[in-house]
This record gives structure tokens, sequence and C-alpha cells, in this order.
């Protein structure tokens, strides 16, 4: 099957949900006697998660059946205009805008029913299959459809914002939906890829938030809580690249629900992050609830990151002990982060320090599991490096002594191919 790219197209649509989720962080920065508001927090998770959902969705029509045509562009942007009245309903407010934001959110979800109509519609091979999967996918986006717009009425006359229940039945049913999904398998090395530059993107928001960190006079504080808060992004950043790049199975067969799933609750957290650092600087805002928030955070992040990494190759699985090991140090970074609320300076350091503890853990971790195993008959003991008397040339190997020979040699140019070749075989030099 011929490689599926991402096209410029849906990238120019993802940053029309990074700037709406951009929006939702501005509610959580309603503070009330230096607490984040409960009402106004509760009001950015229920519009973050709704938007993901949309943009989880179109992703997967676009993985599964996106031709780069002119269905998939009429879809998209039909979808995009629409997004910025969702975007107009993303404030404290929200009463006043509930009919725009909920009338723009069903006309949305029934677009993306009418393109996976038209492409039931051309015919799947006689993939039955596959017919079934849309079947399902269409009855469960305008089941969600009717319950968005049903409940304008209903808060019309009552009061109520039964809006999200249809938010909630679209999660609950693509995951009860997962067995006849099975049957039609994602592109997933596409699907990846489409990920993790929406995250690239969620980071991009993280460093335009770090601003305030450089605001006022220049001083040996300014540069302490600027250096950390940035390092802290980097390594965040660096992390989440490091799992992409080194530990995904991008080959893997799956339906994507259980990923897609799980990124969509990563990006909460992500924004979330953002969020925690901009307060650590905020002076309104007492010092428990920053470090919870904080705390809260990167828990949420590191969980689903780990629950990502159950995608991976075969020779980087995370087995109990290291889970163990993972889940021990988040339980001594949460209380450390407690004890120490109220002095910012060592808290943000005792978090750079935890993410690139974890990072430097991972890395070694995986890095043992991908290690060639010891040739047979040989130890560690037995390695060599040796130097041609004719033109001085070294190799490096096990060396048998009956035969007084290298085995297994590679030649060494620098001191680091020797410890390279240590390393290929998971040996300390």
């Amino acid at each position: 099957m011929e490689e599926k790219k991402v096209e410029y197209i849906e990238l120019i649509y993802d940053l029309i949900f990074v700037y709406i989720v951009g929006r939702n962080n501005e509610l959580i920065h309603s503070l009330k006697n230096g607490f984040i508001d409960p009402p106004a927090f509760l009001t950015y998770v229920i519009t973050t998660l709704i938007v993901l959902q949309i943009w989880y969705y179109t992703m997967l029509f676009i993985n599964r059946y996106g031709k780069n045509d002119k269905l998939m562009h009429i879809g998209i942007f039909v979808n995009m205009y629409l997004l910025y009245f969702m975007a107009k309903g993303v404030r404290t407010d929200w009463h006043s805008y509930y009919m725009i934001f909920n009338g723009a959110w069903a006309l949305i979800l029934i677009n993306i029913a009418f393109m996976y109509i038209i492409q039931m519609r051309r015919g799947n091979d006689g993939r039955v299959w596959e017919n079934a999967q849309i079947k399902m996918t269409i009855r469960i986006i305008l089941i969600e459809a009717a319950i968005v717009l049903a409940s304008i009425p209903v808060y019309r006359f009552s009061g109520l914002p039964l809006a999200p229940v249809g938010m909630l039945f679209g999660i609950f049913a693509a995951l009860t939906g997962s067995r006849i999904n099975r049957l039609s398998p994602v592109d997933f090395n596409h699907l990846t890829e489409r990920v993790m530059l929406y995250v690239v993107f969620t980071f991009g928001e993280m460093i335009i938030g770090m601003e305030g960190y450089f605001n006022g006079e220049i001083s040996p504080n300014t540069i302490y809580f600027s250096l950390c808060g940035f390092l802290i992004v980097v390594g965040l950043f660096m992390s989440y690249g490091y799992l992409y790049e080194h530990i995904l199975d991008r080959d893997m067969t799956t339906n994507g629900t259980a990923y897609m799933m799980v990124h969509v609750f990563l990006i909460l957290s992500l924004n979330n992050i953002t969020a925690a650092l901009q307060f650590m600087r905020d002076p309104h805002m007492a010092q428990l609830p920053k470090n919870l928030f904080l705390i809260g955070s990167l828990v949420l992040f590191f969980v689903l990151m780990y629950l990502v990494a159950g995608f991976s190759r075969t020779d980087c699985r995370f087995d109990r002990r290291f889970s163990l090991k993972l889940f021990g140090s988040l339980v001594i970074f949460s209380a450390l982060m407690l004890f120490t609320y109220q002095m910012p300076s060592v808290s943000i350091a005792i978090t750079l320090l935890y993410i690139v503890f974890t990072y430097r853990l991972v890395v070694k971790h995986t890095n043992q599991d991908r290690a060639q195993a010891i040739p047979n008959g040989y130890t560690a003991d037995d390695i060599r490096v040796e130097k041609s008397i004719c033109h001085g040339e070294r190799t490096i190997g096990f060396y048998n002594s009956s035969e007084k020979k290298l085995y297994f040699a590679e030649l060494v140019h620098t001191d680091q191919d020797i410890t390279a070749f240590y390393e290929k075989y998971g040996i300390k030099r």
C-alpha cells in the first residue's frame, strides 16, 4: 500500500484548533480568592474536550479516506469557518453564546457525517466490514449532533446545559464500538505523524506562554525562573520527541481509537502545564493552588505518556519493574512539590530535575533493551582493542584466546567508536 503523506491542508486545519484551545486557556486565568474559579475551570475542560473531539473525528476520516480531493478540501474549510463561531462562545459568560457555540458544533458534526455518507456512496470495493464501520460512525456522529441541537431549546426553557452529554456520548460510543473499528485499521504511520504535528503546535503555544517569564527588569531572579521555565518546556518536548522517534511502533496495526483518545487528554494536559507555568509567576494566585495545579498537570501528562508508550515496539516495552520505578519517582516528585509549595524557586527546580531524571531514565532503559546480546562463548572481559603494525589501524572486538584473533570486529576511528561498541552490547565501559 502506498505510504500516506500528511497534506498541507491538514496542517492549516490544525492551526484553527490551536487557536481555539489557546482561547480556552484564558478561562482558567479567572481567579477567585487566589484560586482558579471552579465553574471557569469546568467550562475550560468541557470546551477543550469538545473541540479536540471534533479534531479526532476529522482526523480519523482523513486518515482512512482522505484523498486531498474536493470532498476533503470543502469539508475541512466548512469546519474551519464554523469553528470561528465556536471560538466566539469560548468565554466565562458562555451562557449568552450558548446557541451560537452549540449550533456551530452541531453543524460541524453534520458536515463530518455528510463526508462519511459521500464516502460510503463512492463504494468500498465490496468491503462489507468497512461499510459497517462507516455506518456506525455516521450513526454516532448524527446522534451526538441531535443531542447538541436538542440542548439549545432545553437550555432556553430550563437553563440546563445538556450539550456536554453529546460529547460524553461520542466518547463512550467510540470506545464501545472499537470491535467494529478493528476491522478497518488506520494508517498508523500517518496517524502518529499527524498527532505529533498537533502536539508540536501545542508546544509552540507553551513557548509563547513563557513570555511572562521575561517581563520586567533583568535580574538574577528573572534569569533563574526564565531559564528553569524554558528548560522545563524543552525537557517535556524532548520527552515526547524521544517517545515518537525511538519507542513508538509506527507500523503497528490498530484502529487508532485508543491512541487518539489518549492524545486528546495528553493535549489537554499540555495546555494545563502551560497555564500552570504561567501561574508560577502570577502574584495574584496563592502558592498552594499553584503547586497543586502544576503537580496535577504533570502527573496527568506523564501517566498519558506512559499509556502512549503502550504502542511501543517489542524491544522498547516498559516491564513491571521499570513501570514501578517510574511510578515511584512520580510519587516522590509530588511529595517534594507539596513539601516545598511555599518556596517557588525550589519547586520550579524540582520540576526541572524530575523531567530531566525521567527523560534520562527512559532513554537508558530503552537503550539497554535494544542492546545486542554478547556473542556466545564471550564475555565483556573478552573485548579488546588492537592496532595494526602495518598501517596503525585500530579495531575493537571479542578476542578469542585460543585462535588469537578478534571476532565481531569493527574499525575504531575515535574513542567514541569504542564507547559505541560497548553500548551496542549493553556493557559499561
